[in-house]
């Protein structure tokens, strides 16, 4: 019994019949091949050889010379030629007895495939229907027909030529579980795939390596790691692109360093060779991390690799070098590639907005329009979020404005979120609720999220209030509208509002996520919490150098400023807790632990505060370092007592 898969109701129909793989013919004895028709398709001339073949049609009645034919039309998406072969099949069944070659499954299949190839699905379909029932057709070629739909991105079609393909009897194998698997990855159908792995489990068959990967692949695709590990686990062989699977699936769980020690164990431990498709997954990660080595080690790999990267790649690493802060190193790398696509274009443009930089920023734009490259969304929501974060409030209003007027890129939610939080931040909030209250869709959690940022910002209460009850309806799990309200009261002075909002929260049992900040010393990267890090903090080395860095800050004239502190607590206990956020823990480690005179890269996981940010740019004034610190809005690059984001962020 094969259970058959519905699409369209959530039960399975079972087929008692039995399971057949399809007609056994006798094997045909071969004539004699002319060796000069046989070397013609080889070398590509076609018209001679069909002209043979049509000018003798009783000499030629062997499949063989056909599916060599077939084989050429298909390696070079000759469709001219393919609608020539099958028009003389035809002909051949229709007026020659015994010789009906559209019959042989796999003249068949070739011509399935090549008219798939050459996006002509309703002709692949018609040859599938057509010339013999397919109650006796083997499992090759209903695979023939799927895989051709699957490769025109009709993946639905697909999966219901497998589906129909069990309801005539046909017992699938691995090329059937391959395709069927790869279908439900594309139509995130977690249900339907599950049921295809059950059968894979069922079937006499072992699966093999492609069919493995194919069920890691939609295991990862929908984050069950479980399942992923298991099958990785216990699968007899491994290859890279079950690696690949493995890591991408660690990844869009966004469990990052996991997925970063995978491919050091793939690498390190395993000797597995890396492919593009790896490094496309890898670059990413060490972008959202800002983990600098790890990917400027890949970059060498790259270099080393006897394979010229392809545009992906490239594209790839002007990100990670852009939101890793150095953006020069992206810059030329774009102005060295052969050839770049609009992908390329956006990935240097959104690097120099997210670092602040956004007068070259608008010199890229205005270079990228003069090349010819047509910008779109993301074009727009990487400048109009720098100009927001830049303070560049009226050019961004123009440039919004222009995006569809002068360029047909329709404003969507994304643009209109960095509208407002454009007018937000230099303190225009009433002008940013009249954006929300007029524009074409639905406000998102994110945008009213944004206008409360502005409210803390600027103090402003009234609109905070109302604004947090929206957020709270579309958002009520999420802390951070809660911590930002309470914050807010705080500042006011407020803390029976203050202990009102955290009372909520511990009814309703969320927690404010805890401040966190890492760094990348060598290849191994060190974590600190706000108010942790207690072994490092005891140790003589951080003593001693936070003793010398106070001494040379009070010299300069540096006070904490203790208002950051949303407590009701004392001046002692809030300079105290100031003292302990992880940023600063992050470099006073990167201080004690690296080489006088390099740089130190930082990222922490929420907005820098008003003290750290005054304390890092002491920091670098007196140590003469560069620190580049990351957080959830920007870069922020301080040298020599300033900042690059000039105090507004």
């Amino acid at each position: 019994m094969i259970p058959a898969i519905s699409l369209l109701g959530g039960t399975t129909r079972p087929i008692e019949a039995a399971v057949i793989s399809g007609p056994k013919s006798p094997k045909p004895q071969k004539p004699f091949l002319n060796h000069t028709l046989k070397s013609l398709p080889k070398s590509f001339n076609l018209d001679e050889a069909i002209r043979r073949i049509e000018s003798s049609p009783a000499k030629y009645t062997d499949p063989e010379t056909y599916v060599l034919l077939l084989h050429a039309c298909i390696s070079h998406k000759s469709l001219y030629h393919g609608q020539r072969i099958y028009q003389h099949l035809q002909n051949l069944s229709k007026y020659q007895n015994g010789h009906n070659l559209i019959q042989n499954p796999t003249l068949k299949s070739k011509l399935i495939t090549l008219f798939s190839i050459c996006s002509r699905l309703e002709d692949a379909r018609s040859i599938f229907d057509n010339g013999f029932d397919n109650e006796g057709a083997p499992e090759s070629v209903w695979v023939a027909l799927a895989i051709g739909y699957l490769k025109n991105k009709r993946f639905r079609e697909a999966l219901l030529v497998y589906i129909d393909m069990l309801w005539h009897n046909v017992q699938p194998g691995n090329f059937s579980f391959s395709v069927a698997l790869k279908a439900c990855v594309n139509l995130n159908d977690l249900r339907i795939g599950r049921g295809v792995h059950g059968q894979v489990i069922k079937s006499s068959e072992e699966p093999d390596q492609v069919v493995n990967n194919a069920v890691l692949s939609l295991y990862g695709q929908f984050g069950c790691l479980n399942d992923v590990l298991k099958m990785f686990d216990e699968m007899p062989q491994r290859n890279v692109v079950s690696w690949n699977s493995l890591i991408s699936g660690f990844s869009r769980q966004d469990k990052l360093f996991e997925a970063l020690d995978l491919f050091r164990k793939m690498m390190q431990s395993e000797r597995v060779e890396f492919t593009w498709v790896t490094i496309t997954t890898i670059l990413p990660i060490c972008a959202r991390l800002t983990v600098l080595n790890s990917g400027k080690e890949l970059h060498g790999q790259i270099i080393k690799s006897a394979k010229r990267p392809d545009i992906l790649v490239l594209n790839s690493l002007i990100d990670m070098y852009g939101k890793c802060g150095l953006v020069d190193y992206g810059r030329r790398l774009f102005d060295g590639m052969r050839s770049k696509d609009l992908a390329s274009w956006n990935s240097m443009l959104t690097g120099y907005a997210i670092n602040g930089h956004m007068r070259a920023a608008m010199e890229f734009f205005d270079e990228m329009i003069s090349s010819g490259m047509k910008p779109d969304e993301v074009t727009f929501i990487s400048l109009l979020s720098g100009c927001s974060h830049a303070g560049l409030t009226e050019n961004g209003k123009k440039l919004f404005y222009k995006m569809e007027k002068d360029f047909r890129v329709s404003p969507c939610l994304e643009h209109y979120a960095c509208l407002v939080d454009l007018l937000g931040r230099s303190g225009r909030i009433g002008e940013a609720m009249e954006i929300v209250k007029t524009m074409p869709m639905k406000p998102s959690g994110s945008i009213w999220g944004s206008l409360l940022n502005s409210c803390h910002r600027h103090g402003n209460i009234s609109f905070a209030e109302s604004i947090a009850e929206r957020l709270f309806e579309l958002e009520p799990n999420n802390p951070g509208n809660y911590v930002i309200l309470s914050n807010i009261y705080a500042n006011a002075g407020m803390w029976d509002s203050v202990n009102k909002v955290r009372e909520t929260m511990q009814i309703r049992g969320i927690k404010k996520e805890a401040g966190c900040s890492w760094i990348q010393v060598k290849n191994r990267v060190h974590t600190f919490v706000a108010g942790g890090g207690f072994e490092f903090r005891n140790s003589v080395e951080y003593k001693k150098s936070w003793n010398e860095l106070s001494e040379a800050m009070k010299e300069i004239g540096y006070v904490p400023d203790t208002s950051v502190v949303l407590h009701d607590v004392n001046e002692e206990t809030k300079a105290m807790w100031v003292c302990g956020h992880s940023e600063r823990l992050a470099t006073m480690f990167a201080l004690v632990n690296t080489a006088d005179g390099m740089p130190i890269r930082i990222t922490k996981n929420l907005r820098v505060c008003i003290d750290c940010h005054s304390w890092v740019k002491v920091v670098s004034r007196i140590t003469g370092r560069i620190i580049v610190l990351r957080d959830t809005n920007r870069f922020h690059h301080f040298k020599e007592g300033t900042c690059s984001c000039n105090d507004y962020w």
